[in-house]
């Protein structure tokens, strides 16, 4: 098993055959990581790049972040959620263009898992809103790359969950020997995202272990499991987990703020299924 997982990594690790990261998203990266860079900078290297710009605009204004069409300049995004958030975002809509086309259930469920972190972390009053939100809506990414890259083995998983009646990841760690957290991990690592993303990504599965940014991780758990009960989209299995007693008194969560996060999740997911929609249609309507 484990010259499997090592032959995984290898595949995983080859960057220069992932279709989803063209050059400019590179370039962002390394200007994103160079503190002498200046938000114009990045703002003008996103914008010289029509169709990318308008993603990133199309997802600054969607619902998960609550701007609903007030953002419309790469300037103004950058200035209103940070580099760290844009950057992250330019990322996904590269690895999403992907998703939209060939796993669409998936890429429902990551963008209402955004929505849902989101309210999360806006009725728990949590720092970093915008940044927990862009953790959920790459907290999968690791199934989209093992859809991409293996697609032969995804499809093996896929009946596995259906024949076994288990988890995806549960599925993972049978048939690869790793599962779709550490690959996300693996990954996020490769495009240089920082720390704050790459921990949700890495512990979503398994709270406890998160270590520095255990809150976010927790919000990002939690908005996982209320998609899945909620039947928004299909991250792979139709199984919802309970929530772990590390994420549960990390956000300080009792009953009655359960009952309402819940409440205003499904009336956000309701928006967030039409821009869905308008996503998979290309804005036709």
């Amino acid at each position: 098993m484990e010259i499997k997982v090592n032959e995984i990594k290898r595949i995983v690790q080859d960057t220069k055959s992932l279709p989803t990261l063209p050059g400019i998203v590179l370039k962002i990266s390394k200007l994103a990581e160079d503190d002498k860079s200046s938000v114009n900078e990045i703002a003008k290297l996103i914008s010289s790049d029509h169709i990318l710009s308008a993603k990133v605009l199309k997802l600054v204004n969607s619902p998960f972040y609550g701007f609903s069409g007030r953002v419309s300049t790469i300037s103004n995004a950058l200035i209103l959620l940070g580099v760290n958030v844009i950057r992250s975002l330019a990322l996904s809509s590269s690895i999403f263009e992907i998703m939209e086309k060939s796993v669409v259930g998936l890429w429902e469920h990551s963008f209402g898992s955004a929505v849902a972190a989101n309210t999360i972390a806006k009725k728990l009053q949590l720092p970093d809103a915008e940044e927990i939100s862009t953790a959920a809506l790459l907290h999968d990414i690791g199934k989209a790359i093992i859809k991409i890259k293996l697609e032969d083995d995804y499809n093996q998983l896929i009946s596995i969950v259906k024949e076994k009646d288990i988890s995806m990841i549960e599925a993972e760690q049978e048939l690869l020997g790793v599962g779709h957290p550490e690959i996300g991990e693996w990954i996020a690592k490769i495009w240089f995202l920082p720390e704050k993303l790459i921990e949700p990504i890495a512990c979503h599965h398994n709270v406890k272990k998160s270590i520095i940014h255990k809150t976010k991780t927790a919000a990002v758990h939690l908005a996982d499991i209320l998609v899945k009960a909620s039947g928004f989209g299909f991250s792979g299995d139709d199984i919802v987990p309970r929530i772990q007693t590390a994420a549960w008194d990390n956000l300080g969560l009792n009953e009655k703020l359960l009952e309402e996060i819940v409440q205003e999740t499904g009336d956000r997911l309701i928006d967030a299924k039409n821009f869905s929609l308008e996503v998979q249609t290309g804005g036709e309507k």
